[in-house]
């Protein structure tokens, strides 16, 4: 069954630059399914700021692995490189690391041994 519009929503956003003081305005417009006793413009506003938390693992993954440039586009592949995106991106949170690129970098260096001690598993070799 096809989705079908119930509401426009208008939403003014209002943006002050931290550095500068210079503020921002900006609406935007956004539908929804939901009726009026479904939800609120709270809610919508929750919705609304919830998308840019979204939008900026996006933005991490497309800015420091290329994400929108890779050619990996058939079968489960872009789900897997996806998952293991954000695997690297919040394993080196976890361990400090604001800057995601910045972290890659420093793992690279001793790309053998560090990542494996960032998942906390051990480098061993079995001698066969």
């Amino acid at each position: 069954m096809a989705s079908r519009i119930v509401q426009a929503v208008k939403i003014l956003r209002h943006r002050t630059n931290l550095k500068t003081g210079k503020v921002t305005r900006q609406a935007v417009h956004a539908i929804t399914d939901m009726t009026s006793p479904q939800t609120s413009p709270q809610l919508i506003g929750r919705i609304a700021r919830a998308q840019w938390g979204i939008e900026a693992v996006h933005h991490v993954r497309d800015t420091t692995f290329a994400e929108d440039a890779s050619k990996i586009r058939t079968g489960y592949g872009p789900e897997n490189m996806a998952t293991l995106r954000n695997l690297a991106i919040n394993t080196l949170r976890d361990t400090g690391h604001h800057n995601i690129a910045a972290g890659l970098r420093e793992v690279s260096y001793t790309p053998f041994v560090h990542p494996l001690d960032l998942l906390g598993l051990p480098l061993t070799f079995d001698a066969a």
